[in-house]
């Protein structure tokens, strides 16, 4: 048997298709909010809509931005299965300039957590 043979044999036992068949599963509208420009020291908002197409309900444990320029907003409520929910997201600017700026979410659905990006420029006001 070969390397790749083994691996894939390994990988075949492992797997539960039971309990991925029952998994929460998440499908994004978007991953990327593009704000074009926005005025310095001007709170902007951007929504990732979501839906929850798996069988269990999403459980959100966690929303953290990558600086203190962003907050967020989302549901602490399980997101049941054919139900769609929001993260909003607020980025206030303090420097001009391009930007880009990641959102980690982390939920039930899958093993790593997901990224959501801010991006843009910040002009004078």
């Amino acid at each position: 048997m070969t390397a790749g043979a083994a691996a894939q044999s390994i990988a075949l036992r492992t797997a539960n298709p039971e309990a991925a068949a029952k998994a929460a599963v998440i499908r994004w509208q978007k991953d990327t909010y593009p704000f074009g420009e926005i005025r310095q020291a001007t709170p902007a908002t951007a929504e990732f809509q979501f839906t929850n197409v798996g069988k269990a309900p999403v459980l959100i444990t966690q929303v953290q931005g990558t600086c203190g320029c962003t907050v967020t907003d989302y549901s602490r409520e399980p997101i049941q299965p054919g139900k769609s929910s929001k993260i909003t997201v607020t980025y206030n600017a303090a420097g001009l300039g391009n930007f880009h700026k990641t959102v980690t979410v982390v939920t039930n659905a899958g093993d790593a957590p997901h990224r959501l990006t801010l991006q843009g420029t910040v002009v004078a006001r």
